[in-house]
């Protein structure tokens, strides 16, 4: 299953991307989806992608084989996308979060965290059944 994340993760990027709109402002923000800079396409957006299919990979290689390495950068995943999941959800709702409009911190409560937080339990769970063996 956080193969299956990671690869609609990794196509939302894509989609925004190659120019779709669909989202980007209210998880961006206004200004960057409207912008569109160079820098913020090519890693946050491209970059991005490219990381979540090497999530994914990893995540099927949990499912396949226990391997040492492949543990470990599972726990790594899982751990950072706990922390950004959480950790943005408090910030948001502590309101330190300046310059974030409305309808952005309401989709980031209800929807981007969320999914982040998701991939984190998804990977921790891969990650810990790899050590069980399956």
């Amino acid at each position: 299953m956080a193969a299956g994340w990671a690869l609609v993760f990794a196509c939302a990027h894509f989609f925004w991307a190659l120019g779709g709109q669909v989202g980007l402002a209210v998880s961006a923000g206004q200004q960057l989806a409207a912008e569109r800079p160079d820098w913020f396409v090519a890693s946050g957006l491209w970059g991005v992608g490219v990381l979540c299919l090497f999530g994914a990979l990893i995540a099927l290689g949990l499912a396949r084989v226990s391997h040492r390495l492949l543990t470990i950068l599972g726990w790594g995943i899982a751990v950072l996308l706990l922390v950004r999941g959480i950790g943005v959800e408090v910030l948001i709702l502590l309101g330190e979060a300046p310059g974030v409009s409305a309808e952005q911190k309401f989709w980031t409560l209800a929807l981007w965290n969320p999914w982040f937080i998701l991939g984190g339990v998804l990977f921790a769970l891969a990650a810990r059944r790899s050590v069980k063996g399956g």
